[in-house]
């Protein structure tokens, strides 16, 4: 994005000290871009710091605007990350009315965007380890997200979940698991094994009906974002973030990765309340899930 507008004054141009660079190019062709963005964002430059980062190359900066807001800028190095996936995914997903970061600004030739701070507070941060009841609201509110996304699905607009990249993610485990964390090489029957529940496997998930699936639809990736606030009690609603790796696949593949989360375990009756409630409210929504519950959770596991 280029502007005619003047450039940051020259003490808000370098990045702060805590911001490291994979090149002193990389570094420069950011500022260089920060300094172009129209002053109407009133960026202050040096307040830049990190933000956070996910499993790849990319990560997220955090900077204050003269308004006392702050915003967020995706690095994302255009040899590695696809910025204009990102930009397409989240246009799909607010269209479907989800709560995800508006795209401000582009720059796809370096690979920056300039994004709408969603904050720092993520669903997993509110959540009552201790009373998994506690939070039936928080992951009601998760389904309504996730219904909506599915809602919006078409053929043909996100890449398919195909058997090869399944395969690629189910080999993530002798690969990495196996053999990089435990130091364990599989003889040739292991590997036989393995490869047969791994055919199983993709075969059943490929038998789903398809929708649109986030991928990563976890709690550390939903983010809590105030509706109003009055004395001690909010009212909150769900944003989504880490969307860019979208495909079209298994309907029961987000649900799954909600209530089956990497980062939290929660006790069986408390999973089976909530996927229960997804799926009554995915059939009376018309999506294709099975008409039998017992089938449908057998599918989800």
């Amino acid at each position: 994005m280029t502007s005619t507008t003047p450039a940051l004054a020259a003490t808000e141009q370098d990045a702060a000290p805590g911001v490291e660079w994979a090149s002193p190019q990389r570094k420069a062709c950011f500022e260089s871009w920060l300094a172009q963005l129209d002053r109407s964002f009133g960026l202050r430059a040096a307040t830049l710091r990190l933000a956070s980062a996910d499993a790849s190359f990319r990560r997220y900066l955090r900077l204050d605007s003269l308004s006392g807001d702050s915003l967020i800028v995706m690095d994302a190095p255009p040899d590695k990350e696809d910025s204009q996936a990102f930009v397409r995914i989240a246009k799909l997903m607010a269209t479907a009315g989800l709560g995800v970061p508006q795209v401000l600004a582009c720059n796809f030739h370096d690979g920056f965007l300039l994004l709408e701070d969603l904050g720092s507070r993520t669903m997993i941060d509110a959540l009552n380890l201790a009373e998994p009841e506690a939070n039936q609201a928080l992951y009601l509110d998760a389904v309504h997200q996730l219904i909506a996304l599915q809602l919006a699905s078409r053929p043909e607009v996100l890449p398919p979940y195909s058997q090869a990249l399944l395969l690629q993610e189910l080999e993530l485990f002798p690969n990495w698991y196996l053999g990089r964390h435990k130091g364990l090489a599989l003889n040739p029957t292991q590997r036989e094994t393995l490869a047969g529940l791994f055919a199983l496997i993709i075969r059943h998930n490929l038998s789903n009906p398809s929708v649109f699936v986030h991928r990563d639809f976890m709690p550390r990736n939903l983010m809590l974002l105030p509706l109003a606030a009055t004395g001690v009690s909010s009212s909150w609603r769900l944003g989504v973030l880490d969307f860019q790796d979208a495909v079209y696949g298994p309907i029961s593949y987000d649900i799954a990765s909600l209530m089956r989360d990497a980062f939290l375990s929660w006790d069986e009756e408390f999973v089976l309340d909530i996927t229960v409630r997804y799926w009554q409210k995915a059939r009376a929504a018309g999506l294709p899930v099975d008409r039998d519950f017992g089938s449908f959770y057998r599918t989800v596991e």
